[in-house]
Parts: C-alpha cells; structure tokens; sequence
C-alpha cells in the first residue's frame, strides 16, 4: 500500500494500490468532491483479501492530483473517464473491474462504452444513469434537506481546519440511512486526512460545474459488459429509483438492495457489498 503520482493525459493523479498485483485488478472511482480516502483503507484491504489488486485513485480537484482554481471549469466528465483509464495504462493494466460510486459510477459507464476492450465488469454504487433527462425518466431530485446544509457552505470560514472538519462530518451525517449507527470517529479520520491531504480543499467544488458529452447523452443501453447495482433504500443524493432505472436500461444488469442505506459506503454494509463485487468480478 503507497501513493504515487502518476502523470495522466498531461496532469498529476494520485494513486495507490492494495493487494497482489497479479490479481485481477479493481480500479475503485470515487463520487463527485470527495477523493480517495473515503474509499476506507479498510475496505480496501478487505477486497483485496478476496484476492483482487485494488486500486484507489483522487479524481481532478481533490487530493493529491491536480487542482484547478476554485470556480473553474476545465474538464468534463468524459476527460475523468480517460483518466481512469489512463491509470490502468501507467500500472500496465489491460483489462480491469471498475467500481464507482455516484459519479463515479457515471464514469464507469462512459468506460464501458468507450473502452469496453478494457472493461470486465462495472459496479454502480449509489449512481445514476449518465446524461439522463430525470425530468423524462420522473427521477427524484437530491433531497432538500442536504441542499440546505449545503448552502451554508458560502458561509463557512474554509481556513479554520477545524470548523471545516465539523462542516464535513456533520454532511456526511445527514447522508447516513437509518438502518445504521453514524461513526463519526471514523468519519472525523476521513474528513481530517481529506483536509490535511488537499492541494487546495475548495477546488472540490469545481465538480459541481462538471459538463458531460453530447455523445454519450444516453448510451448507456448500449453497455456491452456486466453491470452490478448496488444501492441504499434511503439515499438522499439520489434516491433508490434512479437504481432502477440503471437496472432498467442497462442490459442484462442486477441489483443488489441495501436497505435503510443512506448515499454511503456504511461499514455495516462492508461484507454485502465486498461480497456482491467479489462474486461479481469474478465472471471473468
């Protein structure tokens, strides 16, 4: 287990491995404004253990890679997609399981549709389809309630380490579903290396002005590899039907319910989920 800043398509990503690199590799996507960390050290260890090379990555603007001004748009999502790939390039990787939760499920999507020579298999935790029109599909929009945390963002002193950190769990409190108990010691670990790790922490927010690609607005029928869904009953972010709606339009896909699982990766629900995407990259 090191980090290593990789140069990808002109860019730092930075990464790091878990397991035996023989193993049949599993490159983990994290969701938008978040970086690696909150793929649990622990987690990862745990997957490897079931005898897959696992790899974490930060997506641009987070972590350790690189960070555009804050305010910025100077990517899309298509480009993330060719990081991730990128990646699989740099480790000398041919073909690789992708995992990805929420948007980082979006961009295993557009991988398996791009490069499905290099896909085995996609995992779409807590996700959506990619370039869906929810207004045509009557998806559920984000919760209220986490739009109103949020916009006390503005608000907050961002160079008080501390207060950040609340600002941080606390959101990650309201993602919790009520099947489980919030750790919030183990989020206040996460929240702090996440801090403590950010070239530059507001530039997460450029996320928020991702633009995809007209081109594959609504391909994701066109998915020619196995597709896992794996979703919590009471996500905020985005709410169980746009679970199945993925299953629903993308062919020959299954669903794994968590249910009473908010928009996160609980550890209660750690073995279910470990267990479904073991079974799962194991088809090929």
């Amino acid at each position: 287990m090191s980090e290593k800043i990789l140069k990808i398509n002109g860019i730092d990503i930075c990464t790091e491995s878990f397991g035996n690199p023989a193993n049949p590799a599993v490159l983990l996507i994290m969701g938008a404004m978040c970086s690696m960390v909150y793929w649990d050290d622990e987690f990862c260890q745990k997957l490897a253990n079931t005898g897959r090379f696992v790899i974490r990555y930060d997506n641009r603007d987070v972590g350790r890679s690189t960070a555009y001004k804050p305010g910025t748009s100077n990517y899309t999502v298509v480009d993330m997609t060719d990081d991730a790939v990128g990646i699989l390039d740099e480790y000398q990787i041919k073909q690789a399981h992708l995992v990805g939760m929420s948007l980082g499920g979006m961009i295993a999507q557009v991988a398996a549709v791009k490069y499905p020579e290099r896909i085995l298999s996609i995992t779409l935790l807590s996700s959506s389809l990619f370039g869906s029109d929810n207004n045509n599909r009557n998806l559920p929009p984000m919760d209220e309630k986490v739009l109103s945390y949020h916009a006390n963002a503005a608000k907050l002193d961002w160079s008080d380490k501390k207060a950040v950190a609340n600002y941080l769990v606390a959101g990650s409190k309201i993602l919790c579903g009520s099947n489980h108990i919030f750790d919030e010691k183990r989020a206040f670990q996460q929240v702090t290396k996440e801090i403590s790790r950010a070239n530059n922490l507001l530039s997460m927010f450029n996320h928020a002005l991702l633009k995809g690609d007209d081109f594959y607005e609504d391909k994701m029928k066109e998915i020619d590899v196995p597709t896992l869904v794996i979703h919590g009953t009471e996500d905020t972010i985005l709410p169980f039907e746009h679970a199945l709606a993925l299953v629903n339009e993308i062919p020959g896909s299954s669903l794994v319910t968590l249910k009473g699982t908010g928009h996160e990766i609980h550890a209660d629900d750690w073995d279910t989920i470990i267990k479904a995407i073991s079974n799962h990259t194991s088809i090929n």
